[in-house]
């Protein structure tokens, strides 16, 4: 069968966006020192460069941002 999805808490992701700032190593040695993919060290990168602290809220659910933000979601799921 499929592999078991694997959950990484923020204090993680945000741990590994901060070592892509600051180790001066690529981002493909970062990932594969921690045992996780490219794919997804980028996708917290660009996250976390969006998103600031907000990046990672966990279970996929954003933290409410900007009342602009959030009327943007509320026309969508209404649609």
């Amino acid at each position: 069968m499929g592999e078991e999805r694997r959950v990484y808490s923020s204090e993680f992701k945000k741990e590994a966006v901060e070592l892509t700032k600051t180790s001066g190593k690529k981002i493909s040695h970062i990932a594969k020192d921690l045992g996780i993919s490219v794919s997804n060290l980028r996708r917290w990168c660009r996250n976390y460069n969006e998103y600031g602290n907000n990046s990672f809220p966990g279970h996929g659910k954003r933290i409410p941002g900007t009342s602009e933000e959030e009327e943007i979601r509320r026309l969508k799921r209404e649609l």
